[in-house]
């Protein structure tokens, strides 16, 4: 049976033999996380089947990593071990941050369950190239920032730093720093920097990273990395404020200094943080890394042979009637408005229409991406090709448009049960870039697991012309 133990400082090698060479590329499967945010998440820990378990307890739910498995480990083993610990504390299994490449298995392994991916704690994964060369017409804005960094401070240079030789230009840093810290700063920001100074101040460790950008002998950047796999995941990255475009001048430098033999640069997620979001969104990430959270259904709902009425004295739970159906036939209660005179419709967030405009909304916000270029002309093409060329704010668009498509095709999935999908109209044309995260997004969320084989979803061959062939048959 499972025995969890809190995470110290001792247990660091330990949980490093693990994550050391784990390929899931999310910031929660790395040593750093897991020190940083102990207290908060109640992270503790054990080993089974040649596997590292982290169990992680947050308002008053318990959840499970996915098991990351040593040289000789056996995940499905470890997966049950998980099974048999929940059902002796009569607690459900949830098994969460499951990385992409991990989540089929968890769709066959269990038939009844509820599967999320939050948007809020997507890790932004980049190329390290990208990062560390700047090149091409999307990072004109990093360069000039650099460009003028390097004219006002010269002689400012990045370097590896150590908790204990640089004690002092830490301590002075942060001073510094927080005396440009907002004075209104959230809560959450407020317990990020106290965790970031502790993690600093940790003792030298080989797969600890640090460096600091220095003018002379004053630190005004500093950072702390890890290595996992093929990924380099950056914990910690402040910067004075007051040292114009030392931010994009710090990313490049660590990712140069910190970044050989990686493929992929793991910056964290946004945490729902607007500001933190815009900024990591112009740093053109590669792709928004999933983080599914599996929660397994009692298989023994599947038995009842009608929904029963339940009634208590403030609340009366039945089935759905006629008069229910108009409020569940819409994607977002009272959301956009629908050429049908209702709100939140399907074809108010799914449609051609509903694209562009989605993508004059990001132009407005962000003039400098290639969206706005396009002006009132804006087609659902442009939309896609300037993500397709590197455009941060378009390819936001792309993903969140094809959620809505998605969400709307997977409702219909589980209610009719269809073999086969076919997506017509204009936006058809764009084929694998459409098709592709739909088939991601209906295959996570189907009902019955592998009890349900997913339909095939295709582009209708007719596309745009359909109703016009139809119509001129009839």
């Amino acid at each position: 049976m499972l025995t969890f133990k809190s995470i110290t400082a001792r247990d660091a090698a330990t949980l490093r033999r693990y994550y050391e060479n784990c390929d899931y590329a999310l910031c929660e499967y790395s040593a750093g996380v897991k020190f940083m945010w102990r207290n908060s998440l109640h992270y503790t820990w054990t080993e089974a089947a040649g596997c590292l378990i982290v169990r992680c307890e947050s308002e008053g739910r318990v959840s499970f990593d996915y098991p990351v498995a040593g040289p000789e480990g056996d995940e499905e083993a470890a997966l049950s071990a998980i099974e048999s610990y929940c059902i002796e504390h009569g607690i459900q299994p949830e098994i969460s941050i499951v990385p992409e490449k991990k989540a089929p298995i968890l769709l066959a392994r269990y038939p009844y369950v509820r599967v999320s991916n939050i948007r809020t704690w997507q890790d932004y994964l980049y190329y390290k190239e990208d990062l560390q060369l700047f090149t091409g017409r999307r990072y004109s804005g990093q360069r000039n920032h650099i460009k003028k960094f390097r004219k006002q401070w010269p002689d400012a240079e990045f370097r590896p730093i150590s908790a204990k030789a640089d004690a002092a230009a830490i301590q002075q840093f942060w001073a510094d720093f927080e005396a440009e810290f907002p004075k209104d700063s959230s809560g959450k920001a407020m317990t990020e920097l106290a965790l970031s100074k502790k993690m600093m101040s940790m003792p030298d460790k080989p797969w600890i990273l640090r460096g600091g950008m220095f003018d002379g002998d004053k630190l005004i950047a500093l950072s702390l990395c890890e290595k996992c796999g093929e990924t380099l995941i950056i914990h910690i990255e402040k910067a004075l404020y007051s040292y114009t475009g030392v931010y994009p001048a710090m990313v490049q430098a660590e990712v140069e200094a910190f970044g050989e033999g990686c493929t992929w640069v793991n910056r964290e997620d946004d945490a729902g943080d607007r500001g933190l979001r815009t900024s990591k969104l112009q740093y053109g990430p590669a792709k928004l890394a999933a983080k599914y959270h599996f929660l397994p259904q009692n298989e023994l709902l599947r038995h009842v042979a009608e929904i029963p009425e339940l009634k208590t004295e403030r609340l009366t739970l039945s089935a759905i009637t006629e008069a229910d159906i108009p409020a569940y036939n819409v994607l977002v209660l009272d959301g956009e408005d629908c050429t049908c005179g209702r709100k939140g419709c399907w074809e108010a967030y799914a449609s051609a229409t509903a694209l562009i405009r989605q993508g004059k909304r990001a132009a407005a916000a962000q003039p400098e991406s290639l969206l706005a270029g396009y002006g009132e002309g804006l087609t659902g093409k442009d939309v896609f090709d300037a993500a397709a060329a590197g455009d941060a704010a378009a390819q936001a668009v792309v993903d969140r448009y094809c959620v809505y498509v998605a969400a709307g095709i997977t409702d219909l999935v589980n209610i009719l049960g269809p073999e086969k999908v076919l997506i017509g109209g204009g936006i058809s044309r764009q084929g694998e870039r459409l098709l592709a995260p739909i088939r991601a997004y209906v295959a996570a969320n189907c009902f019955g697991g592998h009890d349900r084989t997913p339909p095939v979803i295709e582009c209708a061959r007719l596309g745009n012309e359909a109703g016009i062939i139809g119509a001129a048959a009839l």
